[in-house]
């Protein structure tokens, strides 16, 4: 279920979408809205849903067609004939992931913790 329609995204983008493109942002809302359930928390509000899955779909939506499609980085040169970009396996050009502001606003910050591998034996008074 997404928690957002296109026309959201439309608003946020400031443009008017082709059929072709409604279709599209369609099917990403609703990868955004399984993104964001992976990280279902008590404290986020659909309200908190709708605006993290506009922005991560806004970002998707709005990508340079000189980029290639999950790059993260790249750099060009001339003359020289260089070109270079880097895949990664997170967040990139083209697709839906929620950036670190917006797991905040679902609640998910981040959590500092230790545990103690050694801590079934216990110490003995000699």
């Amino acid at each position: 279920m997404a928690y957002a329609t296109y026309e959201d995204v439309e608003t946020r983008l400031g443009v008017t979408f082709t059929e072709t493109e409604q279709g599209i942002c369609n099917s990403l809302l609703d990868l955004a809205a399984a993104e964001i359930d992976s990280y279902t928390t008590n404290t986020a509000t659909d309200e908190i849903k709708k605006i993290v899955s506009v922005e991560s779909v806004a970002r998707a939506m709005n990508v340079a067609s000189d980029v290639p499609m999950g790059a993260s980085q790249g750099s060009m040169s001339a003359l020289g004939y260089s070109q270079s970009w880097t895949m990664p396996t997170g967040g990139s050009v083209g697709s839906v992931y929620l950036s670190k502001a917006e797991k905040k606003l679902l609640g998910i910050g981040n959590a500092i913790g230790a545990s103690n591998p050694l801590s079934f034996i216990t110490r003995e008074l000699v």
